[in-house]
């Protein structure tokens, strides 16, 4: 009995439990039918947002595209638009131009039409003009019984034989007349002349001092083992002296123009404070140019202060170059002014042109500064430097005449030698050892530079010392050398001198290129 129910409950707890199993199972299986619906709508819900969403990207990114073409296409046609607008426009212009053109032949074709007929109708009337005056000298010379050039010379012959006896009657009574007044009114018109002119002298020296600030200066322009000074020395010509003078150097050279380069050089150089060989080539060549447009403004302003005008402008260089001159002593270009005033007022005085007499006067002395025929006497190198410029004839005459080198043609001759003398004879205007002192050294310059391969020459140290700057590629050491002595032989033969002149010939070999 036991076991029957013990056998019936387990077998109502196995049916339970297959029941719970089945149930469970089935309820599950219900629940995931659900679940995987739902899924699957959700990812069909979800794939047609991304559709949609592509769809619309898709649509806006060929929106974007359609708005740039449509841009694009319309840049295109705005620009054919202008192109075409252009071409009609030039279309039109040369279709005016064409029109005036045609307009402008029609005229000229009019026009030399006019001139045909009126060039035949002068040509008409110059015939009948000859045909009549030929009828009329006829006419005379049937009358007069003579040809018409027999009559011409007659009257010339009679006329000739009137004015000489006149010419000669009135020159007679002028040579009278200068004769008893001539002396007397020179000594008034130079005395008159004199006392309207200011006395000016300027004495030139060989020397200029260059002031500094503090003795450390002087330690930076000599540079190492003295290279800074060597190298201003050879690219100025100068000689600069260092010695114990307190804030100052010296600069010795005979040539202002060359001592005016040091100087600035030297200004420039201390005032950059960058002081070495190559920017010291850089800075004299720079001051080199600088100083050549100072002596071209130095020209034009002394013409417009005399109000001289229409020199040529080598003339005016020239003049501004006498600025940095001088004559025994004698500053060139203040003694040109003076001469130019004081010719002007002889002229004035005497009735003759003042402005050719200031204008000889200015330019008497030109032949001084120019570097062409050394060899020939300056008054007549001068004169043919305004020939050469296109000068008037009294003017060139009075260049070269105003030491009587050449026959006086012009009336205003006298005058300019006549003022050089006045200008020269003041006390104290001029030196004749400075002339020749500075004469001796140019001629051994200009000795030295008639060798082969010499490109410059310095003459320093008073003329005791004469340097040659050599090509290195024209000139070796062994050269270089034989060079000095052929100079300083040749120096020893043909020149006099004091002492001794030591020669050096310098020879440099540089090598540049260019990074590019």
């Amino acid at each position: 009995m036991n076991n029957t129910y013990i056998t019936i409950a387990i077998c109502i707890i196995a049916g339970l439990l297959t029941g719970f199993v089945l149930g469970y199972t089935y309820f599950r299986s219900v629940v995931l039918k659900k679940r995987a619906k739902i899924l699957l709508k959700d990812a069909e819900l979800e794939a047609e947002n991304i559709k949609r969403e592509k769809i619309l990207q898709a649509k806006e990114k060929f929106l974007q595209l359609k708005s740039e073409h449509e841009q694009l296409i319309s840049e295109r046609n705005n620009k054919i638009a202008q192109a075409e607008n252009k071409l009609k426009q030039r279309e039109i212009a040369m279709n005016q131009q064409n029109a005036e053109t045609q307009r402008k032949n029609k005229e000229i074709s009019a026009l030399k039409d006019t001139l045909a007929a009126q060039m035949e109708l002068a040509e008409k009337k110059v015939e009948e003009y000859e045909k009549l005056r030929q009828q009329q000298i006829e006419k005379i010379e049937s009358m007069a019984n003579m040809s018409a050039e027999d009559a011409k010379a007659l009257l010339i012959e009679n006329m000739k034989e009137e004015a000489k006896s006149q010419a000669m009657s009135y020159i007679s009574e002028v040579m009278d007349e200068a004769r008893l007044t001539a002396g007397k009114e020179a000594k008034r018109v130079v005395i008159n002349t004199i006392q309207r002119v200011a006395s000016e002298t300027a004495i030139e020296n060989a020397v200029t001092v260059f002031n500094i600030e503090s003795d450390e200066i002087k330690g930076r322009i000599i540079g190492r083992e003295g290279r800074n000074i060597r190298a201003l020395e050879a690219a100025t010509g100068v000689e600069i002296v260092v010695d114990d003078t307190p804030e100052a150097i010296l600069l010795s050279a005979f040539d202002p123009v060359r001592r005016e380069v040091a100087r600035l050089a030297l200004h420039q150089l201390v005032t950059d404070g960058r002081i070495h060989p190559a920017r010291i080539e850089e800075v004299v060549a720079k001051i080199q140019k600088q100083v050549e447009e100072e002596i071209i403004e130095t020209g034009k302003r002394t013409c417009i202060d005399l109000g001289i005008h229409g020199l040529h402008a080598e003339l005016i260089r020239l003049v501004g170059k006498m600025k940095y001159r001088s004559s025994y002593g004698q500053n060139l270009l203040q003694h040109s002014r003076e001469v130019a005033n004081l010719c002007s007022i002889m002229a004035a005085e005497l009735g003759l042109n003042t402005k050719l007499a200031k204008r000889a006067g200015l330019l008497h002395d030109i032949g001084k500064v120019s570097d062409e025929d050394p060899e020939l006497p300056h008054a007549i190198l001068g004169m043919r430097l305004a020939e050469k410029y296109k000068e008037r004839p009294e003017v060139c005459n009075a260049i070269g005449a105003h030491h009587e080198e050449t026959d006086i043609t012009s009336l205003i001759s006298p005058l300019i030698l006549v003022g050089d003398a006045i200008s020269g004879a003041r006390p104290g205007a001029r030196r004749e050892v400075i002339e020749s002192y500075i004469k001796r050294l140019k001629g051994m310059e200009d000795l030295a530079l008639t060798y082969p391969g010499v490109t410059k020459t310095y003459a320093i140290q008073a003329g005791r010392e004469l340097r040659v700057i050599v090509g290195s590629e024209k000139v070796t050491d062994q050269d270089a050398e034989r060079l000095s002595h052929d100079i300083a032989q040749k120096i020893q033969d043909e020149m006099v001198y004091p002492g001794q002149v030591k020669i050096t010939v310098i020879r440099e070999t540089r090598a540049v290129d260019y990074a590019k």
